[in-house]
């Protein structure tokens, strides 16, 4: 079986990539922004606050999760969501990078 495109690059690259195609809907930055105002909620509470069908709204968690910027636990029959501090920090390092080597290029770039 040959490679698949992913292969040609890092394991931080392509975590960096799934982290912020995660990011890469509407949608996704505000369940983001609701869940940092809230701190934590229920899925209901989401889709109170979203013009979006429940499975929507689901499915939208459910990228989220899987790319570990949320983290979800079971109570009762619900699921309660909160932002995962691990995912954003790996982000917030790679754009640290970017913001140290713009500050060390200005006005030196076309």
């Amino acid at each position: 079986m040959g490679a698949t495109k992913s292969d040609h690059f890092t394991d931080k690259q392509n975590e960096l990539a799934i982290l912020t195609k995660a990011l890469g809907h509407p949608a996704r930055i505000a369940i983001i922004e609701y869940l940092l105002k809230v701190n934590a909620c229920i899925c209901g509470d989401i889709v109170n606050e979203l013009p979006l069908s429940q499975p929507t709204v689901s499915q939208h968690l459910k990228e989220l999760k899987n790319a570990g910027l949320i983290k979800g636990n079971i109570e009762g029959n619900a699921i309660c969501y909160c932002i995962n501090e691990t995912g954003f920090e790996k982000i917030k390092v790679f754009f640290k990078e970017i913001d140290l080597h713009l500050e060390k290029r200005k006005n030196e770039c076309c």
